[in-house]
């Protein structure tokens, strides 16, 4: 039987149990906590807005909205992915260029939400913890993580991406909702356009 989501993003079954296999060699089990997120990135604008049009096609709404100068997709599924022997997976944040650093293409991150007891995680897991990502003025406690070697992340929330997004007025997950009128921007670099070679 097929997977018309794993046709679409790849395997995120095996996506998350890689994730979580390596967490537990850091002493981190997810076991107990529920799953908020997989996020998905693409490198270019066109491929972000066919594979925008083909997880719709299995969803009950999508957010989207600007973030870092681009739109990002929250698309909620109209049934959630099983993961982790029976873990569900909600929501797949899509997320197109601009990136500001190096992020792993397709498959990029694992969202973990921690709930009540996220300071107390962050506290004990702070030796492992890459980083804490700000979200923005109305974030908080803003969602800690994990960057490993291949550039793909874990991101710990205490609430949900859904959650948090409601809570922030980016979301409400009423039907699909697009961003109107916005166009990539070329990206800039200070060496482009310009000849490398020495001047004789």
């Amino acid at each position: 039987m097929t997977d018309p989501i794993a046709d679409i993003i790849g395997d995120y079954r095996a996506f998350a149990a890689q994730q979580r296999d390596r967490l537990l060699a850091r002493d981190i089990d997810i076991a107990p906590f529920e799953l908020s997120h997989l996020a998905f990135r693409v490198p270019e604008w066109d491929q972000y807005v066919h594979a925008r049009t083909l997880l719709e096609r299995h969803a009950s709404a999508n957010s989207e909205n600007v973030w870092n100068g681009r739109p990002i997709s929250l698309i909620l599924l109209a049934e959630p992915l099983e993961v982790l022997d029976g873990k569900a997976v909600p929501m797949i944040e899509l997320i197109p260029p601009v990136h500001q650093r190096v992020y792993k293409m397709g498959l990029e991150h694992l969202g973990v939400v921690i709930g009540d007891t996220f300071d107390a995680f962050v506290e004990a897991h702070k030796p492992v913890l890459t980083g804490q990502q700000f979200q923005g003025p109305n974030s908080r406690p803003d969602p800690v993580y994990i960057l490993f070697e291949d550039f793909t992340h874990v991101k710990f929330y205490p609430y949900s991406l859904r959650v948090a997004s409601e809570r922030q007025g980016h979301a409400s997950f009423d039907g699909f909702v697009h961003v109107d009128d916005w166009v990539p921007t070329v990206v800039r670099t200070a060496t482009k356009g310009v000849d490398p070679r020495p001047t004789p």
